[in-house]
């Protein structure tokens, strides 16, 4: 007879944090309280404090006995993320955090209200393994993944930022959740796809939100793209384009000497396909680089042809990051070059951009500290 192997829930996994509660799905919940030597109804107890009331201190759970809550604290709770600062902008309404995991790891996520909504834009990687020039985080380099726990206590925090009215505007909800923050979210499939789930799910399985209202970023991994269209979610898609053809697409993205244009669009339309959901494609537009008009000509032909109507371009000004080369696109180019894609049948707007005196831009603060 087999000799069962006892849990550890508070052990360091290989280069990542100890496990969080955030970390567990509802069987691993009901197995980490029993190995604690707790009954099964406190694990249902201890999601509903964390997804339902955005409550991580055990010394606040005032429903578990004194007398458990170091233990449980240890085991479930260890201190992911310790916020180093909190950098507002836009009258206070946009908030830039910057994290230090337990390991030292910094990372980023920002907080963006709007009269109607707040969104949170969200980090999946400490670093970027994508290596793309423009962008502060890729010239980083990529850190290691960030845990489930991780990636989901972002979002916890942020929604108890608004509750408690904690962003200029008083109390509010968050609404939305972009992983657009640092890293590439693709590249940590396993641990985005299990965070998407805890964020979505209804407490006291996660925080609720609505999956329409979460937003998933790549720069292109088209076999991932096809796993994720797989998984029955209703995310949006956004595909990190940035020009429409191949030979400049290389420099700027380098994964696209593995999966070219066609391959990244023709998984874009496999997602659209199985999900129903119109692809985001974001296209950062960048001076005398990809911000031709013959570039925005070819972008609405190919997105046209790939996608139909079930795709909307989501031109960002560019955000430059100190000491760069590249430089953000004159208005009048950017006005000429929305007229064009539109000219071809695809819907494309201008992103609001928010907090560049703050230095938002993936990896911008990081890299100052």
């Amino acid at each position: 007879m087999a000799v069962p192997v006892p849990l550890v829930f508070n052990a360091p996994r290989r280069g990542m944090p100890p496990t969080h509660l955030a970390d567990l799905d509802s069987e691993g919940r009901k197995a980490a309280v029993k190995e604690l030597g707790l009954p099964g109804f406190r694990a249902d107890q201890l999601a509903r404090q964390y997804y339902g009331r955005l409550e991580a201190d055990v010394d606040k759970m005032t429903d578990l006995p004194a007398s458990m809550r170091e233990k449980v604290g240890e085991a479930l709770f260890p201190t992911l993320l310790t916020p180093v600062k909190h950098v507002a902008c836009d009258d206070g309404t946009t908030r830039k955090t910057l994290w230090k995991a337990n390991d030292g790891t910094l990372l980023e996520s920002v907080l963006m209200r709007y009269p109607d909504r707040a969104t949170l834009c969200i980090s999946s990687q400490a670093g970027c393994g994508m290596a793309c020039p423009f962008c502060a985080t890729g010239q980083a380099g990529l850190t290691r993944n960030l845990s489930t726990a991780e990636i989901v206590d972002q979002v916890r925090s942020a929604a108890a930022a608004m509750r408690d009215g904690d962003v200029a505007g008083g109390e509010g909800r968050l609404s939305n959740v972009v992983f657009m923050g640092m890293g590439e979210p693709l590249a940590n499939y396993k641990r985005v796809v299990a965070a998407v789930r805890r964020i979505t799910s209804p407490a006291p399985e996660g925080l609720g939100l609505s999956q329409r209202s979460v937003t998933v970023s790549t720069v292109g991994l088209a076999p991932a793209i096809r796993k994720l269209a797989d998984e029955g979610l209703s995310v949006t898609l956004a595909v990190s384009l940035h020009t429409p053809d191949d030979e400049l697409r290389d420099t700027l993205v380098p994964v696209n000497n593995r999966w070219s244009v066609k391959e990244v669009l023709d998984a874009a339309r496999y997602y659209a396909d199985k999900t129903g959901r119109r692809v985001s494609i974001e296209y950062a537009l960048i001076k005398d680089v990809n911000d031709q008009p013959w570039r925005a000509d070819m972008l609405g032909k190919k997105l046209h042809k790939a996608l139909g109507s079930l795709v909307h371009v989501n031109l960002i000004p560019l955000n430059p990051t100190p000491g760069s080369e590249w430089d953000a696109a004159p208005k009048d180019v950017e006005r000429e070059f929305v007229r064009r894609v539109i000219a071809q049948g695809v819907s494309c707007t201008v992103r609001d951009t928010r907090g560049q005196e703050i230095a938002a831009a993936c990896g911008q603060l990081a890299a100052e500290n």
